[in-house]
């Protein structure tokens, strides 16, 4: 599946990007560091991006998770990040949580919150979730603009909620609600 936005393409995964999405991760290892869980490796290598995209593929068939990654529409052949709808619940839930990232490189253009933005119609069209949200570290200042921008409200902090780079870490618990269904 394809998204256009002004400035960006999201895709859904496929084996084919691993290197590209392994290059991704290797130009910004240090930069996504202290936002991103502790990884091996073999996470950083087109091998380990294949397994991933194999896991992901499993999860886009069954309905449980969402990823785009995301190429700038002249560049459509260089991952510069992703954006993701994960932990789908349906039913009465009809709910998932938000992650997004990008490539150092690129930030500051507004880049992230279109594809925020095109992932959250997605949701809230195409999959018809009620509610998507979205738990980012206090000290994290862009990616709250990004979500403040889309229209996402806070909901409050959640100690010790993620394991980050080691580290148990608190996150602010923000959330957008669809309009649309009642």
């Amino acid at each position: 599946m394809k998204i256009e936005s002004a400035h960006l393409i999201l895709r859904s995964p496929n084996p084919a990007d691993a290197g590209m999405i392994g290059d991704y991760y290797t130009r910004n290892r240090d930069f996504l560091r202290e936002f991103m869980p502790a990884r091996p490796e073999e996470f950083y290598t087109e091998h380990g991006q294949e397994e991933q995209l194999k896991c992901q593929l499993e999860e886009w068939e069954s309905g449980r998770s969402f990823r785009f990654y995301i190429s700038p529409v002249r560049e459509e052949k260089r991952i510069i990040g992703f954006v993701a709808l994960n932990s789908v619940v349906m039913n009465a839930f009809c709910s998932c949580y938000l992650s997004y990232q990008l490539d150092k490189d690129y930030i500051n253009r507004g880049l992230t919150t279109e594809a925020v933005e095109a992932a959250v119609e997605f949701g809230f069209r195409t999959l018809r979730l009620h509610r998507i949200e979205a738990n980012i570290m206090p000290g994290n200042i862009r990616s709250i603009r990004v979500v403040e921008k889309c229209g996402f409200v806070n909901e409050g902090l959640s100690k010790q909620y993620l394991k980050i780079n080691g580290v148990w870490e608190d996150h602010v618990h923000y959330v957008k609600l669809n309009g649309d269904i009642m």
